[in-house]
């Protein structure tokens, strides 16, 4: 295990498991940098969020992927309102081990979805660890060509045409499954709109990434990928509408 990613699980269970408002001092950097909507910037912020969290606060961790010092979290939060939020959680990790920046999107849990998956199960482990820089190669192209070029042609270059495990809420497995679920979004005014691809955070076969765009609003795209046999097979994702107004001025990405 990288010790970026060992520092982030650590520090997140005394901050978001034993819920201690003093793992602050001991995990964050001083110039903590926030990007989250519901948190303003610095260490004291997050100290007086982690205070304020109930008994029933609890995240269930579903994925951990890291990329140099970048760490990303994909799971569960329970009691941070009366519905669960899925969300990806990214921190980077400084010099000195310390949480030095953290971003998050998150959205609703949906219990009944058109694929039959969930937000968050399926693979955890991460495989293919000699393959993450060809992995992440071949998603950010995907991402610039497909997302934000919305050159469609190539998908089939890109997204297995046997194989395509989906987990968005709305859409069914398969390159069909997309396909119908894109032209449904179209039809509510809904088109999915990549402007910029933010981050590309890779390990093994796991590949997220951090974009923003429009879906009908502004929002945040974080989309992680499976790869297998060099073509992506499964997708989850959150898309997170950006609020008229931060906590801080650090903006979302």
């Amino acid at each position: 295990m990288s010790n970026a990613k060992n520092t982030v699980l650590q520090a997140a269970a005394e901050l978001f498991g034993d819920k201690d408002p003093s793992a602050v001092d001991r995990w964050l950097a001083a110039d903590y940098k926030q990007h989250s909507a519901l948190a303003a910037d610095g260490p004291e912020a997050l100290r007086g969020l982690v205070a304020s969290l109930g008994e029933d606060f609890r995240h269930e961790g579903a994925r951990v992927i890291a990329d140099g010092d970048l760490v990303a979290l994909h799971g569960t939060y329970h009691g941070f309102g009366p519905d669960p939020l899925v969300g990806f959680d990214i921190f980077r990790v400084d010099a000195a081990g310390k949480l030095a920046e953290h971003w998050d999107a998150l959205t609703p849990q949906v219990k009944a979805t058109v694929s039959g998956r969930s937000q968050t199960d399926g693979p955890t482990a991460v495989t293919e660890t000699d393959k993450t820089g060809a992995n992440r190669a071949l998603v950010a192209e995907f991402a610039e060509r497909v997302l934000v070029g919305a050159d469609y042609s190539v998908l089939t270059d890109y997204i297995s045409t046997e194989t395509y495990h989906q987990h968005n809420t709305e859409a069914a497995d398969g390159l069909d499954g997309f396909g119908a679920a894109a032209a449904k979004w179209a039809e509510e005014g809904k088109n999915l709109v990549y402007t910029k691809v933010h981050k590309v955070i890779a390990e093994g076969d796991f590949v997220l990434t951090q974009s923003e765009g429009e879906f009908g609003v502004p929002v945040a795209y974080y989309d992680l990928f499976r790869v297998a046999d060099g073509k992506i097979v499964e997708h989850w994702d959150v898309i997170a509408p950006v609020p008229a107004e931060l906590p801080h001025d650090n903006g979302l990405f």
